[in-house]
């Protein structure tokens, strides 16, 4: 039994209890008594109600569709073709715009707070967001962008681009983005896959107390697509007008925008299937996927996750540390349909100092904050204990992704941040653009787990046969097709990358690429991605599991770990990424393996341990276990432009330490 299995199923008691006064009063309860009116039966909890949204997933539909206020024409049907996946269609007949669900208001309260790490901060209005989104409309229309087209951003975290996504969406055009961190070739790899008509960047950004000017990358990347008829330059460094000037096609955004009336937004409704988002898997094995989704599948599921799972409301504030390039933006921006407010941050979460998220979620009355695993054990490390220093009162819930949340973290968050929060450990990705497992209201909080599966969400864990397995670890599956699915891969005839991704594993049958397990409480574990999986001696073992246990020692800022073939086998190598002035002498590295061996298992302990000087990771921030792998091996990767910090890689070539 792992450390994860051990502190997830053996817990004496949980971490959080829900308040059943709150969870009466709750979206989820009134969403719960509404279906058994509909279903003419009574759901005594979470479990009940999950069932029923799969046995009968035209009723649940329907019902997210009417809960949470869908604007559009919903059509005579919900569901044709459900048993085959791809192939399902949800609500066929349909007509509805993302943009109109999210702009539903347009008065003088806050729709949006935003603070970059440059000391630029504000608010906009729900009048003054739909004025901007009706301005860059008209100027987009103006350009010719009309239905399926693409517009493409490379912007930072702020009211520009949540207003240039709105409007793209207004017009039931296709919107997709990336943050000005990426390189020249990641960037061309990406949008140059899918020629867009407009192309909206900046002229630079603030990171770790820096100023990063982008104009030449700017410059080189708007040169190699020949499709965008203007390259809009949002200022963040006062240099904007001299880029625009520099490009023949370039204009700043308060240029394209000018001359506009703020008139109230149109919207284009379209299909339930038309394309909305093009999103991208990480590319760190070759060219990235575009993975295409569509206007009805996302909002739906958003709303459902927001309103339902996190108990969003009219007037919450709601946060997520994240850039352009991950899809937890795509996922935050959705809250306005909620009618929340969005709080903005952009920069570095440590600059200019490592509580400065805290201080903006104390100032700003946060009621959810969303992170990554990696930020809430990096402030562990340092000791930080936001509850002693800042006032959560507001906050009600913390969701954390982005990689599995270690069963030490969630003691953490309820001994350092707020006992009485709702830790919500959340997993899905880019692929279905939301959650497959994800926080539930009426459930408690178990160390190591999350919470549960998603409502309407087949999910499930199975063996190599194909079959449902509890107790034991497999393949994260969702059994029944769902509206999120992506619409398509861009530039793929007859759709063959699209069903090798999902559907060659188990005919008919999503195979997310996740290693899982559920646990007794009928929580779930993520124990790393499948691909990533080692497998000494025809066992599988989960990286998180490796990590879980490492990551305790004090030493140690980060691991990383992968299957280095080896006289006729694998054997684990683990590469740790030390504190200042530690050293991996006998001593540590003797600590080391027997905290892997005692707190997960003798199987688990690495053959070899390595220190390196940094770990490679993707601008979502993931550990990139693959890429090392091959580069151990000596073969080539494909896409460094992929990672934030490209040249951690060349410290894994040639390593001398493995080859003993």
């Amino acid at each position: 039994m792992t450390a994860l299995e051990s502190a997830a199923t053996h817990e004496p008691r949980p971490l959080w209890m829900p308040d059943p006064a709150e969870v009466a009063a709750s979206a989820f309860a009134a969403f719960a008594a509404e279906a058994g009116r509909r279903a003419g039966t009574t759901f005594a909890d979470f479990d009940a109600l999950h069932a029923w949204s799969i046995a009968d997933r035209e009723a649940f539909w329907d019902l997210v569709w009417d809960f949470g206020g869908v604007i559009g024409e919903k059509g005579e049907r919900r569901l044709v073709d459900g048993d085959r996946m791809p192939g399902a269609q949800f609500f066929p007949d349909a007509r509805l715009n993302f943009a109109e669900n999210l702009l539903r208001r347009s008065d003088d309260t806050t729709a949006i707070v935003y603070r970059a790490e440059d000391r630029r901060e504000g608010r906009m209005s729900w009048r003054e967001l739909n004025a901007l989104v009706s301005r860059l409309q008209q100027a987009l229309e103006a350009e010719g962008v009309a239905v399926g087209d693409r517009v493409c951003a490379m912007l930072p975290n702020g009211p520009e681009a949540v207003a240039s996504m709105l409007a793209v969406a207004s017009l039931g055009a296709v919107w997709s983005s990336c943050s000005p961190d990426f390189g020249e070739r990641g960037v061309l790899d990406r949008f140059g896959q899918i020629e867009p008509k407009v192309f909206i960047t900046c002229d630079g950004y603030w990171y770790g107390g820096k100023t990063i000017d982008v104009a030449d990358k700017v410059a080189a990347v708007a040169g190699q697509l020949p499709t965008a008829g203007k390259v809009v330059i949002v200022a963040h460094l006062g240099t904007a007008d001299a880029l625009a000037a520099r490009l023949p096609n370039g204009v700043t955004f308060a240029a394209f925008t000018a001359g506009f009336d703020a008139k109230p937004p149109r919207f284009v409704r379209v299909a339930f299937n038309q394309p909305l988002y093009i999103l991208f898997s990480s590319g760190t094995t070759g060219v990235p996927k575009c993975i295409v989704h569509g206007v009805g599948g996302t909002l739906l599921q958003h709303l459902k996750e927001h309103k339902l799972h996190a108990g969003v409301k009219p007037g919450d504030r709601v946060f997520y540390f994240t850039t352009l390039g991950w899809m937890m933006w795509n996922w935050l921006v959705s809250a306005l349909a909620a009618e929340a407010t969005l709080i903005l941050f952009d920069g570095s979460p440590f600059a200019p100092t490592p509580l400065v998220l805290w201080d903006m979620a104390a100032a700003e009355r946060v009621t959810l904050f969303g992170t990554s695993a990696k930020y809430i054990d990096s402030i562990a490390k340092e000791g930080l204990r936001p509850r002693d220093t800042h006032d959560l009162s507001a906050l009600r819930m913390i969701c954390s992704t982005g990689s599995p949340l270690a069963p030490e973290s969630f003691g953490y968050v309820y001994e350092a941040i707020k006992p009485t929060v709702h830790l919500a450990s959340i997993s899905g990705g880019t692929d279905i653009v939301s959650c497959f497992v994800l926080g539930i209201p009426d459930k408690p909080v178990w160390k190591g787990e999350i919470q549960g599966p998603g409502l309407g969400l087949a999910v499930d864990v199975y063996d190599d046969a194909g079959r449902p397995v509890r107790g034991e670890k497999g393949e994260l599956v969702c059994a029944k097709a769902f509206p999120c699915m992506p619409v398509m891969f861009w530039n793929d005839p007859g759709g063959a990358k699209y069903r090798a991704a999902y559907f060659e594993r188990f005919p008919n049958v999503w195979c997310h690429g996740d290693f899982a397990e559920w646990t007794e409480h009928g929580g779930m574990i993520i124990h790393g991605r499948s691909d990533a999986t080692l497998n000494p001696g025809g066992v599988r073992i989960g990286t998180a599991e490796i990590y879980a246990q490492v990551e305790q020692i004090p030493e140690v800022i980060e691991a990383l770990a992968i299957g280095q073939d080896w006289d006729g086998d694998v054997r684990i190598v683990l590469f740790v990424r030390l504190k200042a002035g530690a050293t991996l002498d006998e001593a540590l590295t003797g600590r080391i393996k027997a905290k892997i061996r005692t707190g997960a298992s003798p199987r688990h302990v690495p053959a070899r341990i390595v220190a390196v000087a940094d770990i490679p990771r993707t601008k979502s921030g993931k550990i990139v276990e693959l890429a090392v792998r091959e580069v151990v091996h000596g073969r080539p990767v494909k896409n460094v432009e992929a990672l934030a910090n490209p040249d951690a890689l060349a410290l894994f070539a040639g390593i001398e330490d493995l080859a003993r």
